[in-house]
């Protein structure tokens, strides 16, 4: 099958510079960001560098609807000098999460222009201008295949100040790259499936280990045979583009035997028809990025090395097509899971558990890691319970692990909601055929959820059913209209930050 040339590895990001002080020579677009308790304390420096009252200026816009409520801009014309616009950009009361924002209102404002100079309060803590640096990467996302009315380019550089003489470029580097995941693991879940198949997934993933330092290991469809991975190969039997799945190795320098040791597990289901138990239209509409836990994963173990994570960390990512055709899996077959355990099949349309299921019984078999935690757009119930953009659901067998990832997902802006594991709903997914089945009536991302935690052992095990927060529909915030890359930042959040592992097990 022909097919296009492989993207570039990490996509170009708009230049993001640090400037201590003011520039002597700024761009010709100034953008001030402007929070609940005023212009920040260069504003009268650079009112005066632009020959604008900026203090007028805000009253003014406020007079005419703008408010600094995180993202609203308002822009004001000049008609002398070397600038010909000021910006103002709401930053609310200074959180993250507003600051995140702000940069991205920033990014989508700068589209087309080559050059922005950015005013920001003195005295950001490093959390919010490192989010402010993730919104600016975030809010650039841009992905398509047209060839006419490809629209405006990304900003190329923005000039970043407080007006002081602190130094904080580490601080917006980290944020980029943060950023970058999200962005990477957005563009895997956008690409089109007649391009995507789990043969590029691992393409994609071996193109990131080469340039990270990363060891990979990519099962094809004869050795997932030789293996016993049954429930990989189960759901991508239907497809003529066969399943793989994909081992990505990160360790960091100076480890040792007490290093603590994590592995993700994502699913990797590079088009999602139901199989034989069909979708409706709408229903397929958007399963292209039914692979984003999977390539959340491969976003994530890409900056662990740049980030200087402390903990070993495997990525496994469990990738096949579920279509329908003569050679399909079907309602009641049973399938046999890599180390043994059997599920029968009641819907073939619950193909993600059946995969992650070969991916957890794998890394506690073989890896047997400290923490264990799996990530996917597992369930539309999920939806359900938590609706859509708010949060994400959060399963867990240890308090410690819940709370870390809740903390981390604090921090990223990609939110969790921890949700019950009660003993009492696993007898809907029982039967006298097999070891369980895939699907039952009742609270369906539970008893998903029970399903999975079988194959977790005795591990600390945290289960992320992330659809409720994979698709944005709109342009909002630090959202393009589409897929969200849910659960990149939120794991390279967790993964980098200081202690990972405290208290778990």
């Amino acid at each position: 099958m022909a097919r296009r040339s492989a993207p570039n590895v990490f996509p170009t990001l708009p230049a993001l510079v640090w400037q201590p002080g003011l520039p002597v020579h700024g761009s010709h677009t100034w953008v001030i960001v402007v929070g609940e308790s005023g212009l920040p304390a260069a504003a009268k420096q650079a009112g005066e560098r632009l020959g604008v009252d900026l203090d007028r200026l805000l009253e003014v816009q406020t007079a005419t609807g703008f408010s600094p409520s995180a993202g609203t801009t308002a822009a004001y014309p000049l008609l002398t000098g070397e600038v010909d616009q000021v910006v103002l950009v709401g930053a609310g009361g200074g959180s993250p999460k507003e600051l995140r924002h702000a940069g991205a209102a920033i990014a989508r404002f700068g589209r087309g222009k080559d050059e922005l100079t950015a005013v920001v309060a003195e005295g950001i803590e490093d959390v919010a201008l490192q989010a402010f640096a993730e919104g600016v990467a975030l809010g650039s996302f841009t992905f398509h295949r047209k060839t006419v009315d490809t629209g405006k380019p990304m900003v190329e550089r923005i000039t970043l100040t407080d007006g002081s003489d602190s130094e904080r470029a580490a601080v917006i580097e980290r944020g980029l790259v943060i950023g970058r995941t999200g962005w990477l693991a957005r563009e895997y879940a956008t690409t089109p499936s007649n391009e995507k198949d789990p043969a590029w997934l691992a393409a994609r993933a071996t193109e990131l280990a080469a340039l990270t330092g990363l060891e990979v290991k990519v099962w094809d469809e004869k050795q997932l045979a030789a293996d016993g991975f049954g429930g990989i190969l189960a759901v991508g039997k239907g497809s003529t583009r066969p399943p793989r799945f994909i081992r990505l190795d990160y360790t960091p320098e100076g480890a040792t035997k007490d290093t603590p040791y994590v592995v993700l597990v994502g699913k990797g289901i590079t088009y999602d028809t139901g199989g034989l138990s069909l979708k409706p239209r709408e229903g397929m509409v958007s399963m292209k990025r039914d692979m984003t836990g999977g390539g959340s994963v491969i976003a994530t173990l890409s900056a662990l090395r740049e980030l200087g994570a402390k903990v070993k960390v495997t990525g496994l990512i469990c990738s096949a097509e579920n279509m329908p055709s003569g050679t399909a899996y079907r309602p009641d077959d049973v399938i046999r899971h890599y180390g043994g355990r059997t599920t029968e099949v009641k819907n073939t349309d619950a193909e993600g558990r059946l995969v992650l299921a070969d991916g957890l019984a794998y890394a506690v078999s073989e890896l047997k890691p400290d923490v264990l935690v799996d990530v996917a757009t597992l369930t539309g119930a999920i939806k359900v319970s938590l609706g859509s953009m708010l949060y994400g659901g959060l399963f867990a067998t240890d308090d410690a692990l819940a709370d870390n990832l809740a903390e981390a997902g604090e921090v990223s802006g990609e939110r969790l909601w921890r949700m019950p594991l009660p003993e009492e709903y696993v007898d809907l997914i029982s039967t006298p055929i097999a070891d369980s089945v895939n699907s039952s009536k009742g609270p369906g991302s539970i008893t998903a959820a029970l399903f999975l935690k079988a194959f977790a052992g005795d591990l600390p095990w945290a289960h992320l059913d992330l659809s409720s927060i994979a698709e944005s529909q709109a342009d909002a915030l630090e959202y393009t209209t589409g897929a969200t890359g849910a659960g990149a930042r939120l794991l390279t959040t967790w993964l980098a930050s200081e202690s990972p592992t405290s208290g778990i097990g």
